[in-house]
């Protein structure tokens, strides 16, 4: 039957084992010198083991001793980190984390759920919305992290990675045949008048077909073959696909995904949610 070992006596023992004696040990435990030894005594009776004994005016590891001290401080660590993360409050409180709607898939989730599994007690309240706006609401101090599509990085911010735009459209659709060319924007899309500019220089007739406020209305239009639009590239939706234009359709340049960390945001949980965007879109 699985037994356990007493942790307040491994420390004890560490501890006696770092200041090379027991009366430095008591002091440093801010316990009595019996207590110390009797801890000690009860973790060499569990284990039928001579941990300890005298050199001089202090103590030396036994073989078993020294053996066991690693094992002990490995106990100790996972200890005292399941302690720190379940009551300090460094571990607990909120992040409002800001992403465009172009970048939220597929490299978000990962992120969101590996924080939650380290940090279970930390609540990040995720904003997604359009670049210019989350800018907005970082400058007055209402998201504590954001990620922007954009051509430049402002000062403060730094660039993780720059990424092509592709056209996209329906999957199997031919919408993006048709001239003049169908296109489906949000009216705060920051990727909207490079495109219309693009166009206009390749002598590409188009026009605006759908035009909305909400990306849940352009995902619906273009995924019906209604219209095509323009994506990060490794931010398809499901329910679109690049369209293989044959050159029909002038390339669109790069955008920069870059990141902006408050000032405010401190300590280790702020530290590991920067550090997860770095990895994850950092390509």
């Amino acid at each position: 039957m699985p037994r356990n070992l007493d942790l307040t006596a491994l420390r004890a023992f560490v501890t006696v084992a770092d200041a090379g004696g027991v009366t430095r040990a008591a002091g440093l435990l801010h316990l009595t010198q019996s207590a110390v030894s009797m801890q000690l005594k009860r973790l060499e009776e569990a284990l039928g083991r001579k941990l300890l004994e005298r050199a001089g005016r202090g103590v030396a590891l036994t073989a078993d001793g020294e053996q066991l001290l690693g094992y002990a401080r490995r106990m100790l660590a996972v200890n005292d980190e399941v302690w720190s993360r379940f009551t300090d409050a460094a571990f607990e409180g909120e992040v409002v984390l800001g992403v465009p709607h172009d970048v939220v898939y597929p490299a978000l989730p990962p992120v969101l759920q590996r924080f939650h599994a380290d940090f279970p007690r930390m609540k990040v309240t995720l904003v997604s919305s359009y670049t210019q706006r989350l800018k907005d609401m970082f400058a007055h101090g209402d998201c504590d992290v954001i990620l922007t599509t954009e051509d430049e990085v402002d000062a403060g911010g730094r660039t993780l990675r720059r990424v092509p735009l592709i056209w996209v459209g329906a999957i199997g659709g031919t919408s993006w045949r048709s001239r003049p060319l169908r296109l489906a924007f949000e009216r705060s899309n920051i990727f909207r008048a490079g495109v219309e500019a693009a166009l206009d220089e390749a002598a590409v007739p188009w026009e605006m077909a759908v035009t909305s406020e909400m990306s849940r209305t352009i995902e619906a239009s273009v995924s019906a073959d209604l219209a095509v639009h323009a994506v990060p590239e490794g931010s398809v939706p499901a329910t679109m696909e690049r369209i293989d234009h044959g050159a029909t359709l002038p390339e669109l340049g790069t955008t920069r995904i870059n990141l902006y960390v408050a000032d405010t945001l401190c300590g280790q949980a702020g530290q590991v949610l920067v550090r997860l965007l770095h990895e994850a879109y950092d390509g």
